[in-house]
C-alpha cells in the first residue's frame, strides 16, 4: 500500500547545505524532500555505531603504545642522568685526586 505523503518536517541545516540539498533534487528532477525522505530511511545507526567503536578501539590501542614509548623514553633518560651523575662525582673525584701541589716561595729557591 503506498501512503502519500502529507506530513511535514522540519530539518535545520546550513544554507550551503540547503543549496546542495536543492541542487541535487533539481539535477534528479525530484523534489527535494525525496532524497532527505531517502537518506532517513538508509541511514543506520548501528553501522555508525560499529565503525565508531572501531575507530575508538584503534585510537585506544595508540594511546596505550604511545604511553609505552613514553614511559620507556622516561625510564631511559633516568638512567642516563644516573649514568651522568656518577660520571660527574667520578671526574670530581680524579680532579681533586690529582691536584698539582702549589708552589710556595721557599720552593723557588731550593
Amino acid at each position: 500500500m503506498v501512503h502519500a505523503a502529507v506530513e511535514r518536517v522540519v530539518v535545520q541545516t546550513s544554507t550551503a547545505d540547503k543549496r546542495s540539498f536543492v541542487a541535487k533534487a533539481k539535477r534528479l528532477g525530484v523534489p527535494v524532500s525525496e532524497p532527505m525522505r531517502r537518506g532517513a530511511f538508509a541511514y543506520s545507526p548501528q553501522e555508525n555505531d560499529e565503525e565508531m567503536a572501531l575507530l575508538a578501539d584503534a585510537a585506544r590501542q595508540a594511546v596505550e603504545r604511545s604511553c609505552a614509548a613514553i614511559d620507556d623514553a622516561m625510564q631511559f633518560i633516568e638512567a642516563s642522568n644516573q649514568r651522568i651523575a656518577a660520571m660527574t662525582v667520578a671526574a670530581a673525584a680524579a680532579a681533586t685526586k690529582f691536584q698539582p701541589k702549589k708552589a710556595s716561595a721557599a720552593d723557588a729557591w731550593a
